[in-house]
């Protein structure tokens, strides 16, 4: 049985097969994913988990070079806004429109949908190396 790191072994897979510059979504409960986007569904129930918690835990398991947000999320979801502010440093931040940020959701290698349900509070994590 794995003992540390990520332990849902399909999030798990989709860490390990990662290369530069792949992307992962961690999304609210009302993302829209496409189809053809491999998702995975962590939710349990509404506002559990937090994608916060969820970003924490790839975190310590991901090298992660820059996070998309949308830019929304400044104006209408200042708490998750500033909270993402103790994780990532303003250098590696990109804000796009969150119209923008569903497109770009479209060629992630997959997305993780929490229980999350506050407006805007969708991660797109671009992979970086550790060399």
């Amino acid at each position: 049985m794995k003992k540390h790191g990520v332990l849902n072994r399909e999030i798990a897979h989709v860490l390990a097969r990662l290369g530069h510059t792949d992307t992962i979504v961690i999304a609210d409960c009302g993302l829209p994913v496409p189809d053809q986007t491999k998702c995975i569904d962590v939710s349990l129930s509404l506002g559990t988990p937090g994608v916060l918690q969820v970003v924490r835990t790839l975190l310590e398991d991901m090298e992660v070079e820059a996070v998309t947000v949308a830019e929304e999320m400044e104006r209408n979801n200042k708490r998750i806004f500033m909270e993402m502010q103790n994780d990532f440093t303003s250098s590696n931040v990109l804000k796009v429109p969150h119209e923008e940020l569903k497109e770009a959701a479209k060629d992630a290698k997959a997305v993780i949908r929490t229980g999350e349900a506050t407006p805007y509070s969708n991660f797109i994590l671009h992979a970086g190396v550790i060399f």
